[in-house]
């Protein structure tokens, strides 16, 4: 990662990278579906965990192949 790419994507940024409307993606973002954080009136989403979602990563796994 470059020091100009940001750490994380906006929920427009997801839709288009998923190919699904901007409407599909907010949903699945406020149902956790996606995973993504809440600041203020914003969601953003942290790349890393949405590459390691996409490859059917989850954090509950991550945490027990770090404890193993």
């Amino acid at each position: 990662m470059t020091g100009t790419e940001s750490l994380t994507y906006t929920v427009e940024q997801v839709a288009a990278l998923l190919g699904i409307a901007r409407g599909v993606a907010y949903e699945s973002v406020r149902n956790g579906e996606i995973p993504a954080t809440r600041v203020g009136r914003r969601w953003l989403i942290p790349r890393r965990r949405f590459h390691a979602w996409l490859d059917g990563e989850t954090e509950q796994a991550t945490q027990v192949g770090a404890v193993a």
